[in-house]
Parts: structure tokens; C-alpha cells; sequence
């Protein structure tokens, strides 16, 4: 049976599979009773929503039980890596509502890592192959049939480690030479038939320059900058379960190279495995989001169709709902495709105790109020968030020429529409009842204007202003004092449900490339912009990324491109759950 865990709210849930054997671990003593993770995300683009999963974790656990989290950026690859992608990562954890306790890179351990791979040289554990990487890919065998040994397997020590120094001399060609470790090319895990330790790139790096030509393999490098820090529980997703015996046998090797006498189980790092995050109608390679962004299919990395941590930053998102989602998810053992919907209720849930209500129209139509004095101007007090009573108010202006929704006028009523049409009452929000009696139309018969008469009696907060009518509260702006404004509705970027697969199969069956294929994909509406809104004033005051709720449509937040004077929102989610009528 799960242990309870009691969280701060009081409310009782079941540890995961993953607390539960962090706290195994700290009741044995092992690691000298001490918790230590790491989030080691590689500096090759923006970091995405399932990195956001991993990041809750590792500082989650680290937060739990009173242990440290640091970040390490694994910079093995220096083709794909860049400084901006190194400031975007830490500018998302932090506003994940996280901290590390320092900052690592796996080019720290650049020496340590050539020496211990030295020393497995010396020890007769690994050797220098010059085989091409298609013929060492063929010797390796399949899940049924064991690999070969290479011919070079067997070289001299001595001439392994001319060749290994050769290898980082700047003079060797990439490809022409590798640094394998000598296990077993039978083992029926594949993965330790000789694998490649070191391989040859003759790229500088943005942190090393051109101190390294030769640099390492992920495995090689993973383990042992866990061990060299200090980590105790290192958390990966599930492709790595298959590599977890190699990670331990690298660690042993690293703790024999280091002398470490000790118990092996008791002081070391520890992987364990859970489930990444899978997004229904979302796609979260960042090889393919590199792509959208270098073929110009979306705006940025930040685009608020991305799934991005800053795309969803930039649509309004906030990070208490991504965490609240991650939370609802869990950890498990067994991958699923999560639904958007589900998301999209956690983001609902937190923006309606924070959202600052305003109103806006975005499909205008003007309301006269004829019984109205002219050039009069009254200022009605609206409450920023009722949730909230903290929030405080705001003041909104009340004229005669009014902007309401074009959807909430009907010149001849269907039987159940309770919004405005001539002859039909309506309360206009904070503010007044009102009769329609009547409409303008232009010589194409399109309706104008409409035209009302209010009661003056009946301003909300009155005495006697609750007068029951039979039709619906309505959201408007005074056309006098109203700002005009840029609006952003965002749809699903891919029109298939697993965007993965649908990707694999298109490139299959007509053998394209990845770009071509995504284009058949995207869906043309994912994004509609409307510029002919119309919002209150007091939305200048407002700063980007400021969560707001548009009354009766949905939320939005004010875009990082928006300026009082050219202001833009971003719909972030609907009032309602639209993903299973659509």
C-alpha cells in the first residue's frame, strides 16, 4: 500500500512510485542520508511542456525532502548549442517558480572525462576504432543475433593511446576514428556492445573554445557528471531504462578509476525512470520545433502556439497552472497521451482565482442609447477579480454610443435568444437595464447601429435596481472612451490528435522530409487575428503577460509585443471546454 503524504493545504494523496523509494532510500542511510537531483537539459533550444514535468520533478524532490537540485547543462554536442538557448532554460525554471543550488555543464568534466577514459585504455576497457559508423552499426548485430568484434578491438595499449590523443589533435577527421568500451558484442542488451565513449568533431565550443576536438557520448558523460557532483537520485524518462545498466556499470568503473572502497550501492547515484509528458494535438521534438521556427511556420520559439514553457508563458499560462497540470498527471511507469482538455481545465481553473475581469468586444456593433443625455459621461465602478476581493476595483466610463458584440443582436429573435432584439430587455454589466426598439441598416443590409432606451432607475447597486428581467447580462464599452486593439485567437497548431505518428506515416508513404510533412499538418486556422476590437481604457495601465479575463468570452493576458498604444492580447484559454465539440 502507498504511503500518505499530507501536503500543505492539508489535503491527503499517495506518494509516487518515485517518493517512495527516495524515502526507502533516506530510512537505509544510503548516501549518507542525503537527497541530491539534477535537471541536465542539453543548451539546443527552448525548453518544451515536458520539460516542464521533469523540472517539477527534480526540484519537487529536491524541495520535498530537504535536499538540493542543481541545473547542468549537458554541452557535449557543441553543433547544436548556443548561449541564448543557456539563458532562455534558466529564465524558464525560474519562473516555473524554481531554483537551482548551483549551476554545472558537462564541459567542466571535460578533463576528468579524458583521463578516466585514459585509464579504461590502460586498464584494457576500451579501445580506438577506425571503422566507419555504418560498419560498426552492422557489427553490432540485432536483438537475435550477437555482433563481431572489431578488428581493432585488440590493439596494443600503447597504440590506443596515440590514437586517442590523435583524436583530440585537431588533424583526425570526423568519423575516421571513435573510442569504444571493450564489454561484450553478445550481450543481449545492445547497448554494451562496445560503445562509443568518445568521438571526433573538430568544432570549438561556446565554453571551451578549442581546447577539445574529441568530445563525449551522452552515456558516457550522464552517470559520471552525476557521480562527480554528488547526485543520489537520478531521474530520467523511460527510453533510458534500457541504458540504466550501462549507466551503473560507468559509475562502477568511475568509482573503481577513484579508488572509492565503499559499499557500490550505498554512495552512489541511483536512475530511475517515469513517463514523460504526451500532449494530445501537440508535437514536442525539439528538432521539429527548431524546424517550425527556421522555415518561418511559426513567429518564434515563443509563439503562443508552441509548446514551449515560453510560448505558453507568452499566451498566458500561469506557471501554478502547469504545475497543477503536472500534478494532476502524475509519475508512472507507462507512457499515455495525455488530453489537452485536461490542460486546458488546470489553466482555467488557476486564471479564474488570479484573472483581472475587463470588458472587451471583439466583434463590434454600436448601441444608441437615445433617452441618454448627450456628451454626459458617468463613471461606473467594476470589481477587478470577484474572486479575489483583495484585487481591489477599477473604474469604467458609461456614455450614450455604446460598442457591444454583433453576436448579441438579433433583428428577429430566435425563440430562446435572450439577448438584445427589438422589444426585449437586457442588462448592460454595472450598468443599466435597457429596451431595444429598433436598428440602422446600410444599403447592403447589414445592421449599423441598434437602438435602445434605458431605465434610470435601474443602474446596478440602486435601490431597487434588481428588477428581474428575462434577458442576459451583457458585456460593452463606451464607444467615447473605448481603445482599439489587437486580439489573437489561437487554435491547435496540428490538425492530428497524435501529431508524432501522423508525422512518421506521412514520411513514410511518400518518403519526404520532415518540413514537407508538418506543412500537411498545421492547421490553417490555428491562429486568427482580429484588429478591429475595442477594450476599456483601463487596459493600458496593464503591463504585459497581466492575466485578465474578457467577460463572457474567455482568457487572455497582454502580449510582450503590446504598448498603450498599440495594445494586444492573446487568447489564452475559452470560459469552456471546447476540445470535445470540436
Amino acid at each position: 500500500m502507498a504511503t500518505i503524504e499530507r501536503t500543505e493545504t492539508n489535503e491527503k494523496r499517495s506518494l509516487n512510485f518515485i517518493e517512495q523509494k527516495v524515502e526507502k532510500d533516506l530510512a537505509e542511510g544510503k548516501n549518507g542520508g542525503r537527497v541530491q537531483t539534477r535537471f541536465p537539459p542539453e543548451p539546443n533550444g527552448y525548453l518544451h511542456i515536458g520539460h516542464a514535468k521533469a523540472i517539477a520533478l527534480d526540484f519537487g524532490i529536491a524541495r520535498q525532502y530537504g535536499g538540493t537540485c542543481n541545473l547542468r547543462f549537458d554541452d557535449t554536442n557543441p553543433t547544436k548549442e548556443d548561449t541564448e538557448y543557456i539563458e532562455s532554460i534558466e529564465q524558464d525554471i525560474q519562473w516555473l517558480g524554481f531554483q537551482w543550488d548551483h549551476v554545472y555543464y558537462a564541459s567542466d568534466y571535460f578533463q576528468e572525462l579524458w583521463d578516466f577514459a585514459v585509464w579504461l585504455i590502460r586498464k584494457g576497457r576500451a579501445y580506438v576504432d577506425e571503422q566507419s559508423a555504418e560498419v560498426i552499426a552492422q557489427q553490432k548485430g540485432t536483438t537475435t543475433k550477437p555482433g563481431e568484434n572489431s578488428p581493432f578491438r585488440d590493439r596494443p595499449v600503447e597504440e590506443n593511446l596515440r590514437l586517442f590523443e590523435f583524436m583530440n589533435s585537431g588533424k583526425a577527421e570526423p568519423g575516421t576514428l571513435v573510442l569504444r568500451a571493450k564489454i561484450d558484442m553478445a550481450h543481449p542488451n545492445m547497448l554494451f556492445r562496445d560503445p562509443l565513449l568518445y568521438r571526433v568533431m573538430n568544432i570549438p565550443h561556446i565554453r571551451t573554445g578549442n581546447r577539445w576536438n574529441a568530445y563525449p557520448m551522452y552515456d558516457f558523460t550522464h552517470g559520471q557528471s552525476d557521480y562527480l557532483e554528488g547526485v543520489t537520485h537520478s531521474l530520467c524518462t523511460l527510453e533510458f531504462v534500457e541504458h540504466r545498466p550501462l549507466y551503473d556499470l560507468f559509475v562502477d568503473w568511475m568509482k573503481e578509476y577513484k579508488g572509492e572502497t565503499d559499499a557500490i550501492d550505498d554512495n552512489r547515484p541511483r536512475q530511475t525512470e517515469f513517463n514523460k509528458l504526451n500532449l494530445s494535438y501537440t508535437l514536442m521534438s525539439k528538432r521539429n520545433l527548431l524546424a517550425l521556427v527556421k522555415e518561418g511556420l511559426v513567429s518564434g520559439w515563443d509563439d503562443p502556439r508552441m509548446p514551449t514553457i515560453c510560448g505558453f508563458r507568452r499566451r498566458g499560462y500561469s506557471p501554478e497552472s502547469i504545475i497543477k497540470f503536472i500534478d494532476k498527471i502524475g509519475y508512472t511507469t507507462y507512457d499515455a497521451l495525455n488530453e489537452m482538455a485536461l490542460m486546458e481545465s488546470a489553466v482555467r481553473e488557476d486564471l479564474n482565482s488570479r484573472a483581472i475581469r475587463v470588458s472587451a468586444v471583439l466583434n463590434p456593433l454600436k448601441v444608441v442609447i437615445t433617452n441618454y443625455p448627450e456628451g454626459q459621461t458617468e463613471q461606473l465602478t467594476a470589481i477587478n477579480n470577484p474572486e479575489n476581493e483583495a484585487d481591489g476595483t477599477h473604474i469604467i466610463d458609461f456614455s450614450r454610443e455604446l460598442w457591444i458584440e454583433r453576436e448579441d443582436f438579433q433583428e428577429e429573435a430566435e425563440k430562446k435568444f435572450m439577448r438584445m432584439a427589438p422589444g426585449k430587455e437586457v442588462r448592460l454589466k454595472n450598468a443599466y437595464i435597457v429596451m431595444c426598439t429598433g436598428c440602422k441598416k446600410n444599403e447592403q443590409g447589414e445592421i449599423e447601429e441598434v437602438y435602445c432606451t434605458y431605465d434610470p432607475e435601474s443602474r446596478s447597486g440602486m435601490p431597487g435596481a434588481d428588477r428581474k428581467i428575462k434577458g442576459k447580462t451583457l458585456h460593452w464599452v463606451s464607444c467615447d472612451h473605448a481603445v482599439k486593439a489587437e486580439v489573437r485567437l489561437y487554435d491547435r497548431l496540428w490538425n492530428a490528435e497524435n501529431p508524432r505518428d501522423e508525422l512518421a506515416a506521412i514520411r513514410e508513404a511518400q518518403q519526404c522530409d520532415p518540413v514537407t510533412a508538418m506543412k500537411q499538418m498545421i492547421n490553417p486556422d490555428s491562429l486568427t487575428v482580429l484588429t478591429d476590437c475595442y477594450i476599456e481604457e483601463f487596459a493600458r495601465t496593464l503591463p504585459p503577460l497581466s492575466y485578465l479575463q474578457f467577460q463572457r468570452i474567455g482568457y487572455f493576458n497582454v502580449d510582450t509585443s503590446s504598448t498603450p498604444d498599440n495594445l494586444v492580447f492573446n487568447k489564452t484559454v475559452g470560459l469552456k471546454d471546447t476540445w470535445k465539440r470540436a
